[in-house]
C-alpha cells in the first residue's frame, strides 16, 4: 500500500511575546528564530519545516499582530498578517498568564473572518492552575470558533507531541515542497545577522529600542573553512551608540564574543566576527533599509 505524503504551510501567530518564535524553535529542534524579552523583536515571517509521520510541515513564525502606530510597527504587521495568507492551518499562540486582555482580542478580531482552519494552542500552561486553564478556555472559545485546542510549555517542550501528530495528520496531501534535509529557507546569512540582534537585546534590554538593525556588511569564507564576518549595527542616534560600546568598548567585546559564539554554533564552523556600529538618523523612513530587512514600507 503506497503511503500518501502530506505538505503544508501551518502559520503561527499570535500577540507580542505569546511565544511563537519559542514554539517555531522547539518544534524545529534548532534555533531559526531569535527570542527575547523585547516586544515585535521578530520583524519577518520565518519558515521552518519539520518532517513528521510521511508529512513535511511548514511552520511560518510570524512577528506579533498588535495595534501599530510607527512605520516600523505597521511594516511589521502587515508582514505578520501576509504570513497567514497562503497557510493551510493557523496555529494561534496565547500566553494563558496573560487572560483574556485587549492584545489577545485584537489578534482574535484579526482572525474572525479567515476561511483556513484555526487552532488554539494555549501556551505556558506550567504557569497557571488548572482550574483557572480551563476558565480560560472557555473565554476563548466563546470568542471564537476553534478546529482544535491544544494546551502546552514550548519552554518545558509539553504537549508537542499530540500537536505535531495533529498537523501531519490534517495538512494537504501532496508532495513535499522542500527537500527532505532543509530546515528553513532563511538565508544563511540573514540568520547571523537575526542572532547578533538577538544578543544585543539580551545584553541591553532597556535602553537600545527595537528599532536597531544588524546588516551583513562582508562574508568571506577562508581556506581553513573558517569565516569572516563583518557586521554593521545601525542605531538612530549617538547616545545609543555610546549604550552599545559601553566603557572602553566592554560591552561591544561582550556582545561579539556571544553572537560569534551562537552564529559558530548554528554553522558548525569557526567564525571571526567583527561588529561596527553607525548612526543612521531618520532610516526608520528609508524605504531600502525596510527592503533590506524584508519588510514593505507603508508610510503612516
Amino acid at each position: 500500500m503506497e503511503i500518501k505524503k502530506r505538505s503544508g504551510f501551518v502559520s503561527i501567530v499570535g500577540a507580542p511575546n505569546a511565544g511563537k518564535s519559542t514554539l517555531l524553535n522547539t518544534l524545529i529542534g534548532q534555533k531559526l528564530s531569535i527570542v527575547t524579552h523585547k516586544v515585535q523583536t521578530t520583524r519577518t515571517s520565518v519558515k521552518g519545516i519539520l518532517i513528521e509521520n510521511h508529512s513535511q510541515i511548514i511552520f511560518i513564525d510570524t512577528p506579533g499582530i498588535f495595534q501599530a502606530n510607527k512605520n516600523l510597527e505597521v511594516a511589521i504587521v502587515s508582514a505578520a498578517m501576509n504570513g497567514k495568507k497562503d497557510a493551510d492551518v493557523v496555529l494561534f499562540i496565547v500566553d494563558c498568564t496573560k487572560g483574556l486582555n485587549n492584545e489577545i482580542l485584537f489578534v482574535i478580531e484579526k482572525l474572525k473572518n479567515i476561511k483556513i482552519p484555526v487552532i488554539l494552542v494555549i501556551n505556558k500552561i506550567d504557569l497557571i492552575n488548572k482550574e483557572k486553564l480551563l476558565f480560560l478556555i472557555d473565554l476563548y472559545k466563546d470568542k471564537i470558533s476553534f478546529k482544535e485546542i491544544f494546551m502546552i510549555s514550548a519552554v518545558k517542550k509539553n504537549g508537542i507531541e499530540p500537536l505535531t501528530k495533529w498537523l501531519s495528520l490534517n495538512i494537504p496531501i501532496s508532495e513535499w515542497l522542500f527537500p527532505e534535509d532543509q530546515l528553513t529557507d532563511i538565508p544563511v546569512k540573514q540568520l547571523a545577522s537575526e542572532f547578533t540582534r538577538e544578543v544585543i537585546f539580551k545584553y541591553i534590554h532597556q535602553e537600545i529600542p527595537y528599532s536597531l538593525s544588524v546588516e551583513n556588511e562582508t562574508w568571506e569564507e577562508k581556506k581553513d573553512r573558517s569565516i569572516k564576518i563583518d557586521q554593521i549595527i545601525f542605531v538612530e542616534t549617538e547616545n545609543q551608540r555610546k549604550i552599545l560600546l559601553g566603557q572602553s568598548g566592554a560591552k561591544i567585546k561582550e556582545i561579539s564574543i556571544q553572537a560569534r559564539n551562537e552564529i559558530g554554533k548554528f554553522l558548525g564552523v569557526k567564525v571571526h566576527l567583527f561588529l561596527f556600529i553607525k548612526v543612521r538618523k531618520n532610516w526608520l523612513s528609508d524605504p531600502e533599509r525596510y527592503h533590506a530587512m524584508g519588510l514593505e514600507y507603508i508610510k503612516k
